[in-house]
């Protein structure tokens, strides 16, 4: 079972940004089977997606720590037309970071749920 995970931050951008929970799991669907735009490595990957009246052309990016099985973590965002991409600085930070997320157990990721730190978006719907 796939489970889809926001952090805080994110959920603020997704919601400035007008993004909707099914365009996540539309593009944790797409990932599952391989369509990735970029692998960052540490488990981090880039995943383009549409926004609302733009398309994935002109959309937004998303930056993901995935074990690429069942746990999908959103950690950043960001549209196309305010930056060009992330440096290598950032990088290495998000990989630290997807590290941290994916060596949670399950305990943990309650924790952090029942605590706000994380949402679980089910199936279009934020928990």
């Amino acid at each position: 079972m796939k489970r889809i995970f926001i952090t805080r931050t994110f959920a603020r951008w997704m919601r400035k940004a007008g993004l909707a929970d099914q365009s996540l799991c539309q593009a944790v669907s797409e990932m599952s089977q391989g369509l990735i735009d970029a692998d960052l490595g540490g488990n981090v990957v880039k995943k383009r997606v549409p926004l609302p009246g733009r398309g994935k052309r002109g959309g937004a990016r998303t930056i993901v720590a995935t074990n690429r099985g069942d746990r999908w973590f959103f950690l950043y965002g960001f549209e196309k037309n305010e930056r060009a991409n992330i440096d290598k600085d950032e990088i290495k930070a998000l990989q630290e970071l997807a590290a941290e997320y994916l060596a949670i157990d399950d305990q943990g990721i309650e924790l952090a749920v029942s605590s706000g730190k994380l949402m679980e978006v089910h199936d279009g719907n934020k928990a």
